[in-house]
């Protein structure tokens, strides 16, 4: 039987105030810029195979295979005779209609096998890090059904691609020094509202450090009763990975009853666990994911691991990442960049370009955001578009 300090887990030391492990530093930048490079392409790839056919939990593989191989490829050799940590930050999740976020199906389970269909809407999200520096995107496509000038997309969902757009466009300009997460929330509001469309509650947007996926400091999409944040005020190299979570329902989100397999190690956490599967899990996390999220499809013995997981959730020695989905019918898009804020004033933005909103109906034909009511700069020109001061990754 284990003791509780072989429980213990051995967290990454990482000083809070050290400028080396900042965006000061050029080799974090490049390594941000090289975790990007990666997201990118792993989305990007993925993209590329949702058909009509493919299975759900072959994508979510897939995604996870290509991080790992191009992430092998970099950074070999070895710092103070240690290998640079580096792969998936977040595994690949695919997310399908009313489905919102966190679908990463083993291929054993019926959920794995389950098919898509042409015009399902699939939310593809996914995150890698370089030694510890994460980069987190996501985007959403119509499977075999791309827009095209001649059939735009109309009517509701239109409303949430445009809608989504504005947003993240609004966070490249609000997310800077001096700004708070407020004012964020209140355009993101008003943009919602404009569109006639509904934020998706519990959706926040955190701030991310080295090995740190989820921070303190957080941006909530919308806010309620049940859920409210601190107030803050945005520094210079800071790291934030932006979420914007919109349905055509009401934007209440309820846990599904499908298995979850999403989990991140809590790490102030002990306790002596008494099945050998556990202990096999235990021991796994604490080896190969003592800090980031990860996904029972990760384990070499997968049914040991599914197993174990229910003891090590049950004394919450793990987070689970529930799957969530909105009311039956309900069409959900989900957008994500990652943001550092560079030293010199400039934002780098870590985003793909959505191909889908290439081909939404024109502004003319939707309902404009009030663009007057939202927090200056933004009603300047009537202009969301990424100004000079803020750039976005080039696609590959």
């Amino acid at each position: 039987m284990a003791s509780a300090e072989e429980n213990q887990v051995a967290v990454p030391q990482v000083p809070d105030d050290d400028d080396e492990f900042d965006l000061s530093n050029s080799d974090v930048c490049t390594k941000y810029r090289e975790a990007g490079r990666i997201a990118n392409l792993a989305l990007q790839g993925i993209k590329g195979q949702v058909k009509e056919g493919a299975t759900i939990g072959s994508l979510c593989k897939f995604g996870d295979t290509v991080i790992a191989q191009l992430c092998s490829a970099i950074y070999q050799k070895k710092v103070n005779g240690k290998a640079i940590d580096k792969g998936v930050a977040f595994p690949t999740c695919v997310s399908v209609n009313e489905v919102v976020c966190h679908n990463c199906p083993l291929e054993s389970d019926a959920e794995g096998l389950v098919a898509l269909k042409a015009g399902d809407l699939v939310k593809v999200d996914l995150a890698v890090h370089i030694d510890g520096f994460i980069v987190a995107v996501a985007d959403t496509l119509k499977c075999d059904a791309a827009p095209t000038p001649e059939s735009p997309l109309a009517g509701e969902e239109g409303n949430l691609f445009r809608a989504a757009h504005f947003m993240q466009e609004v966070a490249s300009k609000l997310v800077r020094p001096g700004r708070s997460n407020e004012e964020v929330t209140m355009a993101w509001e008003k943009i919602a509202e404009s569109f006639g469309v509904s934020l998706v509650e519990g959706t926040l947007s955190h701030q991310m450090k080295r090995y740190v996926i989820d921070g303190n400091k957080v941006i909530i999409g919308k806010r309620d009763h049940t859920m409210k944040v601190d107030p803050v005020t945005f520094e210079l190299n800071e790291v934030y990975c932006v979420d914007v979570g919109l349905s055509t329902g009401d934007g209440k989100c309820k846990q599904s009853e499908t298995r979850t397999t999403v989990f991140k190690r809590a790490v102030d956490k002990s306790y002596r666990l008494k099945m050998k599967a556990s202990r096999y899990l235990f021991n796994e996390v604490n080896n190969k994911f003592p800090t980031l999220p990860f996904t029972l499809r990760a384990f070499d013995d997968e049914k040991s691991a599914r197993m174990g997981v229910v003891e090590c959730q049950k004394h919450e020695l793990v987070t689970p990442y529930p799957v969530l989905h909105e009311k039956e019918g309900a069409q959900v898009v989900h957008f994500k960049f990652t943001l550092l804020l560079l030293p010199s004033g400039k934002n780098y933005r870590v985003q793909q370009k959505s191909a889908t909103l290439k081909h939404t109906t024109k502004m003319g034909a939707t309902r404009r955001p009030a663009l007057h009511s939202l927090p200056l700069p933004l009603c300047r020109a009537n202009n969301l578009t990424l100004s000079s001061r803020a750039f976005l990754v080039p696609c590959v």
